[in-house]
């Protein structure tokens, strides 16, 4: 006995229910697969997207995690895929959208934007597309993101079974975004912490192991990172001919590629100042070695000079740096002589200047780690305050001055972490 015609029809939509079903408990098995995988965040949104695509069978889609840290663009877009070539969601649009989602954290689906009054605002808008589905990404309670999909290709839009699918995809996938995110987190994390190392490495490995030691001199120096690895430079350079060289730097920025720019400029200070050249041919080299080698945005300041013991005389030539202090009996010079920092102009000119240093004078060089240190009422130190101190210590050893300045600073910065790293460094010359 054959169905009757109603019996059949009953059958083909069972078929259908099953075969949806089927379908469904596919892209949801596939998410299922993801959890356990050790696929990148990238890699498990595509996944997600990509079935959403195909089994939808919509045109565009894409998930947006809300980057907490960011508050005035909240949602990133991580994965994008589309068959056509327009934008999914123009600017305005998308910020429309997340803050819809933002406000009322429910499933948005709409069949018709431009009759939608909840976008009655976008007349001037040409979107690329007239049906959306989107639904929230939530974790405990809390949204992590959007799962969006625009343009069903059929007719009669998006349904509530499309809604109903899409809301369970976002919540098996929530887990998954977030265990993915942390994931990334940690090895960012893992990844910056090696960097550190390695710049800290490299670092150590720049400054001097040893103060030289100078008959009729009293030197020294020290160097104290604002964080584990700084941008501040100091060293010493035995030259062939007795003299010694000494420089001292504040390179920009932090971390390794600070520590990278830094072991540039002391391999080529070195080199240079091994051929012996005049101190400002040493310098105009080195800007142009490191303009040719560097970003636009890196540069370095730097005192250079050498100290001819045998006559008591420092040459130097100071590129954009604070200008070092002098202390001649009851008078006081700033060291100025030179030109521009290094690394911002090819053709940058330097000149250099000499100094003749009697018994018990005394060259304070510093960066501005110093002088800049704030307190709570954002007062800085101050050169005056700096030059306060050394007079009132003019007598002690140069690890002794050193230590009597740092003291101060870190006295007037009170409970104010530092800012800016810290570096010192004396020559007095006491017979």
């Amino acid at each position: 006995m054959e169905p009757s015609e109603k019996e059949h029809i009953k059958l083909q939509e069972e078929n259908l229910r099953l075969k949806s079903a089927v379908e469904e408990l596919s892209i949801l098995n596939d998410i299922a697969t993801a959890i356990t995988s050790t696929q990148s965040l990238e890699k498990i949104i595509e996944l997600i997207v990509n079935r959403c695509i195909k089994h939808l069978r919509v045109e565009q889609g894409a998930v947006m995690l809300l980057e907490e840290q960011d508050t005035e663009k909240p949602f990133q877009t991580m994965i994008r895929k589309q068959e056509v070539s327009a934008n999914i969601l123009p600017y305005r649009f998308d910020a429309q959208l997340t803050g819809w989602m933002l406000k009322y954290k429910a499933p948005l689906l709409v069949n018709d934007i431009k009759s939608d009054d909840r976008f009655k605002y976008i007349d001037d808008i040409d979107l690329p597309f007239n049906t959306l589905l989107s639904v929230p990404i939530s974790l405990k309670g809390s949204m992590i993101g959007l799962l969006t999909v625009v343009n069903k290709k059929s007719e009669a839009g998006f349904s509530t079974d499309d809604q109903r699918l899409l809301s369970i995809i976002a919540a098996q996938s929530a887990h998954v975004l977030e265990n993915a995110r942390l994931l990334k987190q940690e090895q960012a994390l893992l990844q910056m912490e090696e960097e550190i190392r390695l710049a800290k490495e490299i670092q150590l490995n720049i400054l001097p192991k040893e103060i030289p030691s100078v008959e009729d001199y009293d030197i020294y120096a020290i160097n104290i990172p604002a964080k584990e690895v700084g941008g501040d430079y100091f060293d010493f350079i035995k030259l062939p001919d007795g003299k010694i060289a000494f420089c001292l730097g504040d390179i920009t920025g932090k971390g390794l590629s600070a520590a990278m720019l830094m072991a540039n400029l002391q391999a080529t200070l070195r080199g240079q100042a091994f051929i012996q050249k005049s101190i400002s041919e040493i310098v105009k080299n080195s800007n142009l070695l490191l303009f040719n080698s560097t970003d636009s945005n890196r540069f370095a300041t730097l005192f250079f000079g050498t100290l001819d013991f045998s006559k008591h005389i420092v040459t130097y030539c100071n590129a954009g740096h604070d200008s070092p202090i002098h202390i001649s009996g009851e008078n006081v010079f700033t060291l100025t002589a030179g030109g521009t920092l290094l690394g911002c102009f090819e053709s940058a000119e330097y000149e250099e200047a000499i100094k003749g240093i009697e018994p018990n004078e005394l060259i304070v060089i510093y960066t501005d780690g110093v002088t800049e240190a704030m307190n709570e009422k954002n007062e800085v130190f101050s050169e005056e305050k700096l030059l306060e101190v050394i007079n009132a210590n003019r007598k002690a050893s140069a690890k002794e001055l050193t230590d009597i300045i740092i003291n101060e600073v870190k006295n007037h910065s009170a409970n104010t972490p530092q800012f800016d790293d810290i570096t010192l460094m004396i020559i007095k010359r006491v017979g």
